[in-house]
Order: C-alpha cells, then structure tokens, then sequence
C-alpha cells in the first residue's frame, strides 16, 4: 500500500500540499491513519507535474527511493516548482520488490503521469504473465520496473494506443474490466486507487475485488481540487465510493463521477 495525492487548478508551489498541510504526505509517510497492510511509507517517493504555459511539453519527474523525509533537496524543490497539474506518490513497497527508481511512482507516458495505490495479490505469480500478453510492443518496452501498478499502466496505453477515442475514462474502466477478468481466473485480489492526469485533466477510480478499496478522497476548492489517500487537513473532503470513477477537467475543475460495472 502507498499514499498518493494529485491536484489540479490555478498554480500553486508545490510545498502547499507537500509540506504545508497538517496531515501532508510528510507525515503520512510515517504516520499515516486509513494505511490497510503497512505502518509506513517509506520505500521512496516522486513527483510528477506538467509545465504551468507549454501543455506540450513532456512532464516531469523526481523520484527518490529515500524515504521523502530524508531527501534533503526536496523542500527547496517544492518552494521552487509552481504547477497548475501534479501529482505525488509515497511508497510502501510490495515484500519481495527491489528499492528501485524504476519501481517508483509516478510513471509517465507521453503526456501522461499515473500513480497507483493498491496491490494484486501474489502479482508475480497470478497476473504478472496474464496482464503481458494483453498488451502490445510499445506499451511493453516501456515497462522498467516490477510492479504491479506499471503494468496496469501499460494495459492503459496500450488500449489508449489501440483506440485513442476511448479516452483516458475509457481507457481505465476497461483496463480495470479486464484486470478483474483475469483476477477471477485465478482467485486474486485487485484493489487500488489509480490516477491519471494530462494536465488538462485527471481521472481517478477506485475499485477492490473482493473487499474495501483503499482510502481515497477529493476536496473542491474555488481555484483547484485536490486528491488524496487520506485528508490533508480539516475540510469538506468527500470519498469516492468503490467501484466508482471520476474526471475533472481543467476548464470548470467540476468533478464528475461515474459507476462503472464490476467484474463478478
């Protein structure tokens, strides 16, 4: 299990969510409240942010595996970086899985930043092979890592790659159908809390199995919304329920939130 956070709206440094909040992922990373299987998060850590003008440019990324409150750089980092789309990523690593930067989130892919909270069960042994033969060469070379949050990444693009009408909603319900799909061929838990942003937008669901999904929460605000694991502070934040999905987009920065169907 790990913490994640993402936000989108009006610039703001990225200390004011990092650092800042009484409950910040600085704190979470050692004491988090609503953590399933895990007492910290501390097997690394990233960023992720789109440019604040060029929405063309490529994304960027800073990922550490020290736990985050032991990178020093980091705090001048935040006070420096000003961004309109980022997101964030504190790892507690599945048993097993090397401390790697590869394995570290947020992953991107062209415009893309994802991060993934959750976990399948016995991933190497159940969906690690399965979840490799839905997707194609492109989606395939750009695996570095081990987990199992990359790899539901790859089956993303690759079907964004197949038919880019789908879109990134589309795109992730059906990844979450399939993943599901192989789950119950061979008896595995999936659960998580997956967001994605191109920094226009963001979509993020949350889905489990067979039990509770993850913790995860949103919060309106009049210049932004905010995303996260766990509240970062007193406020009207709302869960999102299980099985359920939701975008927001840039120009309005209203939620807009989706049932989608559960693989039995």
């Amino acid at each position: 299990m790990c913490r994640l956070l993402a936000y989108l709206g009006e610039p703001i440094p990225l200390e004011d969510l990092v650092f800042k909040p009484d409950h910040s992922l600085i704190v979470q990373s050692y004491q988090p409240k609503e953590l399933e299987v895990a007492l910290l998060n501390a097997d690394g850590f990233g960023l992720g942010w789109h440019h604040p003008q060029d929405m063309a440019a490529k994304p960027f990324i800073y990922r550490n595996v020290l736990p985050i409150w032991n990178d020093a750089n980091l705090p001048d980092l935040c006070r420096y970086i000003k961004t309109r789309s980022f997101m964030s990523n504190i790892r507690s690593a599945t048993p097993g899985l090397p401390l790697d930067f590869s394995n570290c989130q947020p992953f991107r892919h062209e415009q893309l930043l994802f991060v993934h909270n959750g976990w399948i069960d016995n991933f190497r042994q159940t969906l690690y092979r399965p979840i490799r033969t839905l997707i194609g060469d492109r989606a395939y070379e750009n695996i570095y890592g081990l987990t199992d949050s990359e790899h539901i990444f790859a089956l993303i693009t690759h079907l964004l790659e197949l038919d880019p009408q789908l879109g990134l909603l589309g795109a992730l319900e059906q990844a979450i159908d399939m993943i599901k799909s192989l789950a119950r061929k061979s008896g595995a838990r999936v659960s998580g809390v997956v967001v994605m942003g191109d920094g226009n937008q963001l979509v993020a669901a949350r889905f489990d199995n067979q039990a509770k999904a993850p913790s995860f929460y949103m919060l309106r605000q009049p210049k932004g919304i905010i995303l996260a694991s766990e509240p970062l502070f007193a406020g009207e934040w709302e869960p999102l329920a299980p099985d359920h999905s939701l975008t927001v987009a840039a120009t309005d920065l209203h939620p807009h939130i989706h049932g989608f169907s559960c693989v039995a």
